[in-house]
């Protein structure tokens, strides 16, 4: 069985390419699984002492993302509809798959699919806990085979220098949810702010009117230790890790001095907006991102 949640779009959603942007998609994966555990889930969960606890809607903490953007979604004014459900069970985590399309006389159009691993968190001791009886029962209903798996983000090497991709990361006190953390489509922002520099580095001795803008096809995000607000930055830092004909790859880590706490794969693919297809890059551009890889 899947949830089906008719999700509202703004026009705030939208990129410059009048495409809504990549980060916004999780905004919508987030809203469609909060509806399913408010529509279907336990309401309240009580500990073996009798007290209140969080329920799945809102007392989970995302340990993984896997996004991959299949077409562009232009704004309308109907909404745009989101199927979800559950490819995996498990004693202290839990699976979710979502498909984002619309429904045509043509058969039915993908924009985007997603999966999202989840545990259940107790915020007032900030530990994670196991899943009781009634939550499997409930998310039982829901279970369907997965979606294919994308590749696995490689670690990155302690030694390696990440200076020339350094990004001073500033959370805002909005960022940070009720919990006190960094909610977790905000890291998506973060890791977008860090690559802009980035891009804007490799292309700065490019000149004349390229055509041509980049656009994401895939995003992977593993969640580590939660981000909490304070005045000093964290750190981000990216590198390209792989260049092919018509994409590229940046390897991101946000750091708190040596420690991780998240890390993120982005494949960006050179798109023509006249055309609305992915292209090759001027070779001035393919030159500067092949020198980076190398470097």
């Amino acid at each position: 069985m899947r949830h089906l949640y008719q999700c509202p779009m703004r026009w705030a959603d939208l990129d410059l390419l009048g495409h809504v942007n990549n980060v916004v998609y999780v905004d919508y994966l987030q809203e469609a699984r909060v509806d399913m555990m408010r529509s279907h889930g336990p309401s309240v969960r009580r500990g073996e002492d009798g007290s209140q606890g969080e329920d799945l809607a809102e007392g989970v903490v995302v340990v993984r993302h896997e996004v991959t953007y299949r077409a562009p979604l232009t704004f309308r004014f109907r909404p745009i509809s989101i199927e979800c459900w559950v490819t995996e069970i498990r004693a202290a985590s839990f699976t979710m798959a979502y498909e984002v399309f619309d429904e045509t006389p043509d058969g039915r159009v993908v924009h985007l699919r997603a999966s999202t691993v989840l545990t259940p968190y107790v915020f007032a001791t900030e530990r994670p806990r196991r899943l009781s009886p009634e939550e499997k029962d409930t998310l039982a209903p829901f279970l369907e085979e997965p979606l294919p798996k994308s590749p696995r983000i490689e670690p990155v090497a302690a030694e390696r220098t990440w200076s020339p991709g350094h990004y001073p990361l500033h959370v805002r006190f909005s960022d940070v949810d009720v919990y006190g953390h960094v909610n977790n489509v905000k890291y998506f922002e973060y890791f977008q702010e860090a690559r802009i520099p980035l891009m804007e580095r490799l292309g700065r001795d490019i000149t004349g009117d390229t055509g041509f803008h980049v656009v994401v096809a895939q995003t992977d995000v593993d969640y580590r230790i939660p981000i909490l607000f304070r005045l000093e930055a964290y750190d981000v830092h990216s590198r390209i890790t792989h260049v092919g004909s018509k994409s590229f790859t940046i390897s991101s880590e946000i750091r708190d001095g040596d420690t991780v706490l998240s890390r993120a794969r982005v494949v960006l693919v050179f798109f023509d907006p006249a055309t609305q297809h992915s292209i090759e890059p001027p070779a001035e551009f393919r030159d500067a991102i092949l020198d980076a890889l190398a470097a």
